[in-house]
């Protein structure tokens, strides 16, 4: 006796949701996310290489900096839009924790090198982001927080 169409359709179901469930777990999405902030890494230490060539003569380190959170932020979005549907996160509140991951890497990251390998001092590093003296690099971390959420709007 051979099994009808719906009896497989269900068996072939069945079988491929453990597959799917293990692809969306906490540990996949958090090592999908781990991977794409080191491709946001690369990108945005290519873009501060590019600027510092091409922008800092023109406009000065600082200048440069503020103009860098815009253009950054636009990568940052960019490389979301196009890995968000493989991080595997789904809810909103699944995305944010992709996006306060990336937060939390990259503070880690600027503290971390800029103090311990450029050698640079702890008020130079709070310079970005003091926005009373026109540091915007906090809006620029909202955008990174925010980005997996954005992202995952588009149709």
């Amino acid at each position: 006796m051979e099994p009808n169409s719906a009896d497989n359709d269900w068996s072939n179901t069945c079988e491929s949701k453990p597959a799917a469930a293990a692809e969306s777990t906490h540990v996949g999405i958090a090592s999908r996310a781990l991977a794409i902030w080191l491709v946001i890494l690369v990108a945005e230490n290519l873009h501060g290489i590019t600027r510092g060539i091409f922008l800092v003569p023109h406009v000065g380190q600082f200048r440069s900096s503020q103009i860098g959170v815009f253009t950054g932020s636009i990568i940052i979005q960019a490389v979301a839009v196009v890995f968000v549907r493989w991080i595997g996160a789904t809810r909103p509140a699944q995305l944010l924790v992709v996006g306060l991951i990336w937060l939390c890497l990259t503070l880690a990251f600027e503290v971390l090198f800029g103090r311990f390998v450029i050698g640079a001092s702890w008020e130079r590093l709070a310079t970005d982001y003091n926005v009373l003296e026109g540091g915007l690099l906090p809006f620029g971390m909202v955008v990174l927080l925010l980005s997996p959420l954005i992202a995952a709007l588009r149709p």
